[in-house]
């Protein structure tokens, strides 16, 4: 008979804790934790250093002008008015036009070349080739974008303006090659191996069981790809994205040469823009009123600003969806 006092108990974290690890992998384990907290609190630390000097170099303008800086159009640098609303359209339009191009191109890439549609040794060229891309400088990107890339799409917008822009506003502008729409595209080119290469990580680390299950329930290898495996990875292709979005907000040569450099707000994508990064690029060395230089600074903040509250939005979105499907 076993004694009736015998229990058993079931392994808890405080009966196989940490004490009971070798004393050696327990100091590395500690160390290794603080070393991690360390590098965290840096990263926070630079963030808002950046954050605090770039706000400190544009108080000038930000006395001068305040939150008005925002929706102001004029940029007059003889009388020293400046306003960043038709630089923060250039800035914001270029980005999404981007992102309509480069995220079905780059999710068609990264299906085509992490499920097996195609022969492995031709994945593994399109997939090279893609990702070739990203050690292009910006700057060939520019002048490619000028020499090659306008002459290519310029009787592509004078088509749409003759026959639809009296009609559509989107194409209301006589083109000239340089523009929104140009300077946008050539963003989405740029930005496609950053999306193409972080989708295809993370449909390729989609359990395969998930796949072999949704079509043996008699799924085509098509709603598997868009009904199991898409809905799988959301949250790494959003982290896709926004690291592209994030170039495409902060590029600078290609998008000085093909956007127009012009500082106004047009409802038509044929129109001449300015972006942020472009007009420091062109006017911060020559700056020399103390307003001048605090007005690009604001700029800066700006931009700055715009791209953690992206980096927040998409955060939220991810957490959300992925509550949602625990519900």
């Amino acid at each position: 008979m076993p004694p009736h006092n015998l229990s058993i108990s079931t392994p808890t974290e405080s009966n196989l804790g940490r004490r009971d690890l070798h004393p050696k992998i327990d100091r590395a384990d500690r160390l290794f934790r603080y070393l991690m907290y360390a590098a965290s609190g840096v990263s926070v630390a630079i963030l808002l250093l950046m954050g605090w000097v770039i706000t400190e170099q544009a108080m000038p303008a930000l006395k001068q002008f305040g939150l008005g800086f925002l929706v102001s159009r004029e940029w007059n640098v003889p009388d020293l008015q400046f306003g960043a609303l038709p630089l923060i359209y250039g800035t914001l339009g270029s980005g999404l036009i981007s992102l309509l191009f480069a995220i079905p191109v780059g999710l068609a890439v990264a299906i085509v070349t992490s499920e097996e549609l195609l022969p492995h040794w031709l994945r593994s060229i399109i997939a090279f080739t893609i990702e070739l891309l990203a050690a292009i400088p910006s700057v060939i990107f520019g002048l490619w974008g000028f020499y090659t890339f306008i002459p290519l799409i310029l009787p592509v917008q004078q088509f749409l303006f003759a026959k639809f822009g009296t009609v559509v506003p989107l194409f209301s502008t006589e083109p000239s090659g340089s523009g929104l729409l140009t300077a946008g595209i050539l963003l989405g080119i740029m930005i496609l191996p950053t999306l193409a290469a972080v989708s295809r990580e993370v449909l390729l680390v989609v359990p395969g069981y998930l796949r072999t299950g949704s079509m043996a329930l008699g799924a085509t290898r098509w709603e598997t790809i868009f009904r199991v495996v898409l809905p799988k990875a959301f949250s790494g292709i959003v982290g896709g994205v926004m690291l592209a979005l994030g170039r495409a907000l902060g590029e600078t040569m290609a998008v000085t040469m093909v956007i127009g450099n012009a500082e106004n707000i047009s409802p038509s994508v044929f129109s001449p823009a300015y972006s942020i990064p472009a007009i420091l690029a062109n006017t911060f060395a020559e700056a020399q009123e103390e307003v001048h230089i605090g007005a690009l600074t604001y700029l800066v903040l700006i931009l700055f600003t715009i791209t953690l509250l992206v980096n927040i939005g998409a955060l939220a979105l991810v957490r959300l969806v992925e509550r949602q499907e625990k519900s």
